[in-house]
C-alpha cells in the first residue's frame, strides 16, 4: 500500500478494509516504524475523512520525522527493558549459586588494644566487574535487592560461627530489609549481642515507625544499631536523629586527609561531642595514614577501620598487621 494515499478511490483494494468506510478514510499517510534490528514495531499513521488532494511528499516528510522521535523513544524503552532483563537474569544468578564471598574488616579499639568488631563486606567475582555497592543498587533497581542482602547476610553469619565466641560482626543493611522477615530469621541462628546492623542507605527513609518497631525487640536481646556514612549527607543525619544508633560511622571522605584539612577536623570533633551527648561510639571508616590515625586519637575517636590497621579478609585469615 502507498505510504501517500490522497483518495482511496485512486487504489480500489483500499475500499475492501472495512476501516476505510467506518472511520471513514479519505486520505492516509502512513511511515513505518523500523527498529535498529530491521524489525517493523508498527506503523505511523495519519488520515482525513475526506480525500485531500494537496498532500506531498513534502507532508510525508513531515510524518517520516514524527516517526524518526517515535523510533527513538520506543528503541529506548525496549533497551532498557532489556538492560533490565539481563540485569535481572544476572542477579537472580548470583543468589541461586549464592556465588558471593564475604569477607571482614576489622573495627580496632584505639584506646586498649583488641578488636571491637569486624564488618561483613561482600566480594562479586561474576561478570561485569564492578564495585559491590553497584551490585546492590542493581539488585534493588530490578527488584531483587533485599533477596540478594538476605543472602549477604546469611553467608556473613555462616562465616561468624567460624570466629570465637567473643567476636562480634556488623553487617550493612537497608531499612527496606529491616523489616523483611527473612532477615529476622537469619538473625535468629546466632546471639544477637554478637551483630551490629549498619544502615546503609543513602536517601531519606520516608516512614522511621515501621523500622523501629522491628529494631525495638531485636535491641532488647543485645542487637546494636550503627548508622554508616555519617558527615557524607542529609540522609545519614536523618538515620542518626530517628535512629539513635549505638555506633555512628564517619564517612570515609571525612577520615581521608584529616590530618591536614581544618573543616574535616572540625566536623569530626562536632561528630566526636554530639556521639558523646547521645551516648554513640563514633567509628572513623577508611583511615589509611599514620597522620590521619593520629590526628583521629587526638579528636577522641577510639574506634577506627582503614587498610592501615586491617585489609578486609575471609575469616579464616583475619589479622591485624600493624601494631596500633
Amino acid at each position: 500500500m502507498p505510504q501517500l494515499i490522497r483518495d482511496p478511490a485512486d487504489y480500489p483494494f483500499t475500499t475492501s478494509f472495512p476501516v476505510t468506510k467506518s472511520l471513514p478514510v479519505g486520505a492516509h499517510l502512513s511511515v513505518p516504524i523500523r527498529l535498529r534490528n530491521g524489525k517493523v514495531y508498527g506503523t505511523f499513521c495519519c488520515f482525513s475523512t475526506r480525500p485531500d488532494q494537496s498532500l506531498t511528499e513534502r507532508d510525508l516528510a513531515v510524518m517520516e520525522a514524527f516517526a524518526q522521535l517515535a523510533r527513538e523513544q520506543i528503541q529506548r524503552t525496549l533497551d532498557n527493558d532489556e538492560a533490565r532483563q539481563e540485569t535481572l537474569h544476572r542477579i537472580r544468578e548470583v543468589i541461586e549459586s549464592r556465588s558471593v564471598e564475604i569477607v571482614y574488616q576489622p573495627a580496632v579499639q584505639l584506646d586498649k588494644p583488641g578488636i571491637a568488631f569486624v564488618e561483613a563486606l561482600a566480594r562479586f567475582h561474576s561478570k561485569p566487574s564492578q564495585p559491590p555497592d553497584q551490585w546492590f543498587a542493581e539488585a534493588a533497581e530490578v527488584g531483587l535487592g533485599v533477596e540478594l542482602e538476605i543472602l549477604a547476610v546469611n553467608l556473613a553469619i555462616e562465616g561468624l560461627k567460624t570466629l570465637p565466641d567473643s567476636a562480634v560482626m556488623s553487617i550493612n543493611i537497608s531499612p527496606r530489609t529491616v523489616l523483611d522477615t527473612d532477615l529476622r530469621r537469619a538473625l535468629s541462628a546466632v546471639p544477637l549481642d554478637r551483630i551490629i546492623l549498619e544502615i546503609t542507605e543513602h536517601e531519606a527513609v520516608k516512614f522511621y515507625e515501621p523500622v523501629l518497631r522491628v529494631l525495638e525487640p531485636l535491641r532488647k536481646q543485645g542487637l546494636r544499631v550503627a548508622v554508616d556514612d555519617a558527615g557524607a549527607g542529609y540522609a545519614s543525619f536523618q538515620h542518626i536523629l530517628r535512629l539513635r544508633p549505638e555506633l555512628i560511622k564517619l564517612d570515609t571522605t571525612l577520615s581521608r586527609g584529616i590530618d591536614s584539612d581544618l573543616s574535616r577536623r572540625a566536623l569530626a570533633a562536632a561528630l566526636v561531642w554530639f556521639a558523646k551527648q547521645i551516648g554513640s561510639d563514633l567509628v572513623s571508616e577508611g583511615v589509611e595514614t599514620e597522620r590521619e590515625l593520629r590526628t583521629l586519637r587526638e579528636l577522641g575517636v577510639n574506634l577506627v577501620q582503614g587498610h592501615l590497621l586491617a585489609w578486609p579478609a575471609p575469616a579464616s585469615e583475619l589479622s591485624i598487621p600493624v601494631d596500633q
